[in-house]
């Protein structure tokens, strides 16, 4: 399976609604896209993280480039500053897994 981990921490305050508005529209897409295992989310130490499980990577690239979350990875530089890490495995990792993944094999977005 293909494991997508992102994390986004908002420049400010007023960022956190425009935040928030494309996260529920991204999350809702990514429920529904072809492909997908499973969607969640968690805010840890200020950074909004994303965890999505996919039945491989090309599933996750079909989600990537089209609707809610395009616009989301537009606007994401203006927002904040993010991080992602994708990669294959047979098990997703912990929570408390996510945050050290991010920081040590992800990449600036």
């Amino acid at each position: 399976m293909y494991i997508s981990i992102t994390g986004l921490k908002p420049k400010g305050a007023l960022q956190v609604p425009r935040f928030w508005w494309h996260a529920i529209r991204s999350m809702r897409q990514a429920q529904r896209a072809a492909g997908n295992i499973s969607v969640e989310a968690r805010t840890i130490d200020g950074t909004h993280h994303t965890l999505t499980l996919w039945v491989d990577r090309a599933a996750m690239r079909a989600y990537l480039s089209q609707g809610a979350h395009r616009g989301a990875m537009r606007a994401s530089r203006s927002i904040g500053t993010g991080t992602v890490f994708g990669y294959e495995d047979d098990t997703a990792p912990a929570w408390s897994e996510v945050p050290a993944l991010l920081r040590d094999r992800g990449r600036v977005i």
